[in-house]
């Protein structure tokens, strides 16, 4: 990179520093109102499973989400107050947090694959004032405990007849159109909260991210420099807006440079993948690895790769397998970038798409560190290490401007155990090394969690739910390895006295997890065991069974 092309980026980042921080910010207008002005511009082109077809302006959306926001504000929801989303990818998602951030409230995404157990646990834990949900979602709420929760109202989509949820529901259209719009942003600064979006961990509940506004300059940066979001691009990033990528990349990042986003509400299939990909044209691919492994594995059919339209494709959420990317060059007609980041951190080390900042791919490699983070690898003792010297991957904070993690929600015991040197570094958690060209390449995560389909799912909770059965004792939780998603979640049971190991009870355990904690978490495969490998202070040595289970699959 040249020296220009160097200080031209420094600027960008110093630009977006200086916009999304400090005083007087109104998010609304960052997001919807000032690309309002162009009456004809693009926010969102949706499509369901049942062939609906929407397309909302930045005009429409601000219209709308001025007129939810004084609904909203009907309901008693100010400035700071926690509003949760229980929504697919849906116009109502788009129009509900534009509407709560104009009041300066503040955003906690329910992933809608959640059980009532994992719902509750994030609407408590969060002070959450008001549910946005839909008739579909709806009956999750019934079966959560949320009898220590602060929740004022229910404001549920009206189903096709016309129904809206629960008795004393508020109903989400009629209450629009019928409240007076919020027409001055609320105005925020840098510092206050813009989400808290809970990420899994090794032990313990799921813990609160605290996401403030300044992060924005960071969603920004990946959106330009690792994505090179250009005016002429059709924009897919397929992850769910209930989790870290899909939120602030499928639906904050492309709001925020006024360029429009897809939405495809219907279960995940490969054949729908490769129709919406031909229809829309999509220039620019967003995606887990689980998904390119999906189409690779089902092919693309040539009619399909004669219309494709793919200027750039890009992965994170776990390891991008480097075959894939060769797969993708002949059958996609581009490589496949890989990517990496955090909730805590968002994207940090990319295979960079700006050609300022493009470089040749190397196997295995995530790439190189974002302009406006200094990333380095540190050994146990919190020092610096040097090429090829595998350690934790770490941010250098204060030469980090775009750094934005501030800690876990009421959480100072978690929070203090993510730095080290005084504050100085900030540990990600996960095993890497550099090359002497500053290429980063990933080893391992240090903690437990469970990366499924890009999906990150923390052992405890899984073994929680398992233990809420009558027949479970004793259960642990770990990743086995998956050619299609990564990983899978594997338990292992101990079971209470009385009852029988079978594939009938495994069943049962793992839709019992299924329906009471999340879709995408339930243990895929059960082993019952007589007990559980244990540290002579009785915590369960979960990476004796990762290993066994390493040792199976290799």
């Amino acid at each position: 990179m040249q020296a220009g092309a160097s200080e031209d980026i420094q600027t960008q980042v110093q630009r977006w520093l200086s916009e999304y921080s400090g005083a007087g910010i109104a998010v609304a207008e960052l997001l919807c109102d000032r690309h309002a002005r162009m009456p004809e511009r693009i926010a969102l082109f949706y499509e369901d499973a049942s062939g609906q077809e929407a397309r909302i302006t930045f005009a429409e959306l601000r219209e709308r989400s001025a007129r939810f926001a004084g609904a909203l504000q009907r309901l008693g929801v100010a400035k700071g107050d926690r509003v949760a989303t229980l929504l697919p990818k849906s116009p109502e998602l788009l129009i509900a947090t534009l509407g709560l951030w104009r009041l300066g409230a503040v955003h906690v995404p329910l992933f809608t694959a959640f059980g009532p157990q994992a719902i509750a646990y994030r609407v408590v834990n969060s002070g959450t004032r008001v549910i946005i949900t839909d008739t579909a979602n709806r009956p999750k709420l019934t079966g959560a405990d949320l009898s220590q929760a602060s929740v004022s109202h229910v404001i549920t989509i009206e189903g096709p007849d016309g129904e809206a949820g629960q008795p004393g529901d508020v109903p989400f259209w009629t209450t629009l159109r019928t409240s007076d719009p919020v027409e001055a942003p609320a105005v925020v600064t840098g510092d206050d909260l813009l989400i808290l979006l809970y990420t899994s961990g090794t032990t313990g509940h799921p813990k609160g991210v605290e996401v403030p506004v300044r992060a924005l300059a960071s969603f920004a940066a990946y959106m330009h420099f690792g994505l090179d979001l250009r005016e002429e691009d059709m924009f897919w990033n397929i992850a769910d807006p209930g989790w870290a990528y899909g939120l602030y990349y499928g639906l904050v990042g492309p709001l925020l440079l006024g360029k429009a986003t897809l939405f495809f509400n219907a279960p995940f299939n490969t054949e729908a993948t490769c129709r919406i990909l031909a229809k829309y044209q999509v220039t620019n691919f967003a995606a887990a690895p689980t998904v390119y492994r999906a189409l690779r594995a089902a092919g693309v059919p040539a009619e399909v790769r004669e219309q494709l339209r793919l200027r750039v494709a890009s992965s994170a959420g776990e390891p991008l397998n480097p075959d894939v990317i060769a797969w993708a060059v002949e059958h996609l007609g581009v490589p496949i970038y890989d990517q990496y980041g955090q909730t805590e951190l968002g994207m940090v080390v990319n295979n960079h798409h700006l050609p300022a900042l493009e470089r040749p791919l190397r196997p295995g490699s995530m790439g190189q560190p974002m302009p406006g983070f200094r990333m380095v690898i540190v050994d146990e003792a919190g020092n610096e290490l040097g090429p090829r010297q595998e350690g934790q991957v770490a941010v250098d904070v204060p030469h980090s401007p775009l750094y934005w993690f501030r800690g876990y929600y009421q959480a100072p015991e978690w929070t203090a155990q993510r730095f080290s040197g005084g504050g100085r570094y900030y540990l990600t958690g996960d095993a890497a090394s550099y090359d002497a060209d500053g290429y980063f390449y990933f080893s391992s995560r240090a903690d437990d969690v469970i990366t499924s389909a890009g999906y990150r799912i923390g052992p405890f909770e899984v073994e929680s739910a398992l233990m809420q059965h009558q027949a479970v004792a004793e259960a642990a939780a770990v990743g086995k390895p998956d050619a299609l998603r990564g990983e899978v979640v594997k338990a292992y049971v101990v079971l209470k006295p009385g009852y029988t190991p079978s594939a009938e009870l495994a069943d049962e355990l793992s839709q019992f997890v299924k329906a009471n904690l999340a879709a995408h978490a339930y243990p895929r495969e059960i082993a019952f065991i007589d007990q559980l490998p244990k540290t002579p202070s009785g915590k369960v040595q979960r990476f004796l069974l990762r290993e066994r289970e390493r040792a199976v699959s290799s």
